[in-house]
């Protein structure tokens, strides 16, 4: 008896369907057909010790596993329960109408339990657009495959569940979440604020208008500034996901297997925080079963590397096609994956190993070349694609010892979504720009236009600076920012002036 269920590959952020087509012959063999990996292989012993718990077994015939389409690869352990239904439906020990309702996914245990599995919200989507009623999925994935409208989820504990529920002597729990309380009970639960943050009022201003043009910074200063302390209190600021990109981040976590047990819908930006050992493949992504790397894991957020020079040259150059391309695409022989990495960086670095050069009261220790050697760690090309230099200043004790609270996240946030309110009205006609920082060339002579005064004041910062053409765009962009922050029409001499600030630490500035 030929009988077949669904199931789905994860390739990237989307899914394929797998059709598990089952047969039962004459014989005592078992074939696994489709190009299955080893781990896919494995399945039989998983199976045949699963169903021996429950009180059932593999026919000792003929069997015959094969998944279609067959030149795509099948890895992982995710199809057990697909395969484990098809047997028992062949060998008549379960019912088979309902079978083909239903995408049917789990890793089993050898005693029936059913393990979660990774890519769970991309394969709810694709199984409503192919036109299922309904999938069955591990109870840990179940809340992350309920974003999913008009599907239904059901989820089970075990191997036994599912046998009963298409023998109809059980239901199965069907998962439902509720998107718009999941949204506003995260909008506030942000862990950092900035009313935390003692003095370090132009910090802040660099970063408002960094969160409301989307623009990357790098903070420069000595130990116990404050950097890595302002860098987490980034996404507080940044206005809320909406629900496409609230799904599209789910989607690179579940694909990754970093959704949370309880988590559904992600509705916080990521802010992703490597180590400076980290490798080229783990921040960009790869391998030999191609994975997300960070810089995809923190799409729609915040990618934050704490001191800069200390990452790998090799590590730090990997990231230069995808600040600009947004996407990171891992081609391979067989095979070609595109991962979304559309994320704000935001780096911080000492100004010199011993961290005290130019400090206002300690003296550095380096010996004479070895500040400028190591700020060479970081390419030109790499910061050229950092929008905004900010030195950072130790915090005074008088500063310190103030009472007042500092602005809340809340109020800076709510000027920043008036920017961003602007910038969407402005790129409304345009699917690849959102932003600012996203501007083109073609954009930036559209939008940034400069009054005669503007085009002089830029010329000389220009020329003192050094600063190369791209230089040039991010100066325009970040002035475009400023101006939208102050709900100008027209870029300003002042916009202007202060977005070339904060380019005054680029090549020579660094310096000195």
């Amino acid at each position: 008896m030929l009988v077949k269920t669904f199931g789905y590959a994860v390739q990237g952020i989307n899914a394929t369907k797998i059709t598990v087509e089952v047969n039962i012959g004459i014989g005592v063999n078992f074939y696994m057909v489709g190009l299955p990996d080893s781990a896919v292989k494995e399945s039989q012993q998983r199976i045949d010790t699963a169903l021996k718990h429950h009180g059932l077994k593999i026919p000792g015939k003929q069997i015959t596993v094969n998944m279609a389409p067959a030149d795509i690869r099948k890895e992982g352990s995710a199809y057990d329960l697909s395969i484990a239904v098809g047997i028992l439906a062949a060998s008549e020990q379960i019912p088979s109408e309902k079978i083909s309702d239903y995408v049917i996914m789990g890793e089993l245990a050898l005693d029936g339990a059913i393990r979660p599995i990774r890519g769970a919200l991309p394969i709810a989507v694709k199984a409503k657009a192919d036109g299922f009623k309904g999938i069955i999925l591990p109870e840990k994935n179940a809340e992350e495959a309920a974003v999913v409208k008009d599907l239904d989820v059901l989820y089970a504990k075990n191997l036994k569940e599912v046998i009963g529920f298409f023998k109809e002597t059980n239901d199965l729990p069907k998962a439902e979440i509720d998107l718009n309380v999941a949204f506003l009970n995260n909008l506030e639960s942000l862990e950092f604020d900035f009313a935390d943050v003692k003095g370090q009022e132009n910090i802040k201003r660099a970063l408002e208008i960094a969160a409301s043009g989307g623009h990357n910074v790098i903070l420069i200063g000595p130990p116990g500034a404050g950097k890595t302390m302002l860098s987490k209190r980034l996404p507080s600021i940044l206005p809320p996901l909406t629900l496409e990109e609230a799904l599209e981040t789910t989607k690179i976590h579940s694909v990754a297997g970093r959704t949370g047990r309880n988590d559904g819908l992600i509705t916080q930006r990521p802010f992703r925080s490597p180590h400076h050992t980290i490798s080229d493949i783990a921040l960009v992504g790869g391998g030999n079963n191609p994975q997300p790397g960070e810089i995809s894991l923190a799409h729609n957020g915040v990618l934050f590397l704490d001191e800069l020079p200390e990452f790998k040259r090799s590590v730090l150059e990997v990231m230069r096609q995808p600040l600009e391309d947004r996407v990171v695409n891992i081609s391979r022989a067989k095979f070609s994956v595109d991962y979304p990495a559309s994320f704000m960086l935001i780096a911080s670095m000492n100004p010199c190993p011993c961290g005290f050069y130019n400090h206002p009261e300690k003296e550095c220790v380096c010996a004479p070349g070895v500040v400028q050697k190591y700020l060479n760690k970081i390419s030109g090309p790499l910061l050229d694609r950092i929008d905004l230099h900010v030195e950072v200043t130790p915090v005074p004790f008088s500063e310190l010892s103030k009472q007042q609270t500092s602005e809340k996240s809340a109020d800076i946030r709510d000027r920043v979504i008036g920017a961003r309110l602007l910038q969407s009205e402005r790129f409304k006609n345009d699917e690849k720009v959102h932003c600012n920082a996203q501007m083109r060339t073609k954009d930036l002579k559209t939008f940034c236009t400069l009054t005669d005064a503007g085009n002089t004041l830029l010329k000389t910062a220009m020329e003192r600076l050094g600063l190369s053409a791209r230089a040039y765009d991010r100066i325009l962009k970040v002035a475009r920012t400023i101006a939208d922050l102050e709900n100008s029409e027209n870029i300003e001499t002042n916009h202007l002036a202060e977005a070339i600030q904060y380019r005054s630490l680029d090549r020579d500035g660094w310096a000195g």
